[in-house]
Parts: C-alpha cells; sequence; structure tokens
C-alpha cells in the first residue's frame, strides 16, 4: 500500500510560500496540508483563506484544511471556495456534525473528521460514514513540535478494522518521524501529515526525505 505524504504548510517557509509549493510539489507530495486555527477552538493562530489561495495557485495536487476553529460548518464553503480539496472539522467543535460533513460533500469535495487523542471512538463511529478521510491526532492539536502520545495507537487499530467497513482514509498528524510512519503504515495507516519531525529539517533535500518516508 502506497503511503500518502502530506507535508504540513505552516511548518513551510512563508517568505518563499510559492517556492516551497513548488519545491514540496516537485519532491513528490500528495496532499498538501492546511491547519487552520482560531486562537479558540486550540490556542493558536495559523493559516487563512488568503494562504490557501495561493498554495492553490502553485499546484495541481491536493490540498486539504484542518479546520482547528470553534464552528466549521458555519465556515466551510470559504475554504472550498479557496480550493480545498478536502475539509476535515473536529466533532467537538461542531453542533450540527453531520449536517457540516454532508454539507461538505455536497459541494462536491472528500470530508473528514479529525479525532482528538482524548476523543473515543464509540463516539465517533455514527459518522463515519460520511467521512471520506478520518485524521487521527496523535499530539494535542495546536503546535508544531510535540511528542507522540502512546496511547493514540490503540485508537489507530480500531480505526483501521473500523474502515474495512466504512472505507476511508486513515491518515496520521502528529511527530511523524520516520520510524513512527514504518510502524503506522504496517498497522494499517495510509497517509501521514509531515511536520519538524519528518519533513522540515534545515539542511535536507525535501525530495530525498519523502523517498526515504515513502520507501521505508
Amino acid at each position: 500500500m502506497e503511503r500518502l505524504l502530506c507535508p504540513s504548510m505552516m511548518c513551510a517557509n512563508y517568505g518563499h510560500l510559492a517556492d516551497e509549493v513548488r519545491a514540496l510539489d516537485d519532491a513528490g507530495a500528495d496532499i498538501f496540508h492546511c491547519d487552520i486555527m482560531d486562537g479558540n477552538f486550540v490556542p493558536n493562530f495559523t493559516m487563512g483563506v488568503m494562504d490557501i489561495q495561493t498554495i492553490r495557485r502553485y499546484t495541481d495536487k491536493k490540498v486539504d484544511c484542518h479546520l482547528m476553529i470553534e464552528n466549521p460548518g458555519n465556515k466551510v464553503d470559504w475554504f472550498i471556495d479557496a480550493g480545498a480539496d478536502i475539509i476535515y472539522i473536529h466533532p467537538e467543535s461542531e453542533r450540527y456534525v453531520v449536517k457540516a460533513l454532508a454539507h461538505i460533500k455536497e459541494r462536491g469535495v472528500d470530508a473528514g473528521i479529525a479525532v482528538n487523542p482524548d476523543t473515543s471512538v464509540a463516539s465517533i463511529t455514527e459518522i463515519l460514514n460520511l467521512c471520506d478521510y478520518v485524521m487521527v491526532m496523535t499530539v494535542n492539536p495546536g503546535f508544531a513540535g510535540q511528542s507522540f502520545i502512546d496511547f493514540t495507537a490503540k485508537k489507530i487499530r480500531q480505526l483501521v478494522e473500523l474502515k474495512k467497513e466504512y472505507g476511508y482514509k486513515l491518515m496520521i498528524d502528529g511527530h511523524c518521524t520516520p520510524q513512527v510512519v514504518e510502524d503506522m503504515s504496517e498497522m494499517g495507516a495510509d497517509g501521514f501529515i509531515l511536520g519538524t519531525s519528518g519533513l522540515f529539517k534545515k539542511g535536507e533535500s525535501y525530495a530525498d526525505m519523502m523517498r526515504a518516508l515513502r520507501n521505508g
């Protein structure tokens, strides 16, 4: 099974964003991952609509938006209109989760949920039939550079089993080192969000690092 490699664009060099997108595209990125934070749902501010428009302008690859914001159902259209192909929401942040996921799909893009370390699999099972992607957070959302939370591996195993029934892609977000990518891939994960632990390192070639991550 080929691994989906997804650079986390909050870790890119924003002084040269167009060049970064081109370099990552040439290096073999599968999906450009964009973290949107509002300072309320998580204690940080990051990317916005104009960033998504810029990334969309310089690549034909898929672009996803991970909405770490309150009431994302009211705002998903902003990011779809900016060019996103995949929208992730957190079920804790949205009162009408089913309505929001259904709307995303009605707009013709893929719908996903992001599962925090303290979110149980049991609490999301009934909405998995609306999900094209499920992204497990193996760190607490909000900041790059955190350590992998070991007990999330149990959740990943559960969701690997459930994807046989529901058919979603299972993604891993948080401390995706080469070893984590190898271990979680063997467990059955489909893709990995790559930040400072796996891709954005000074002096390292994106192409070389992606080649190593893809081949194991």
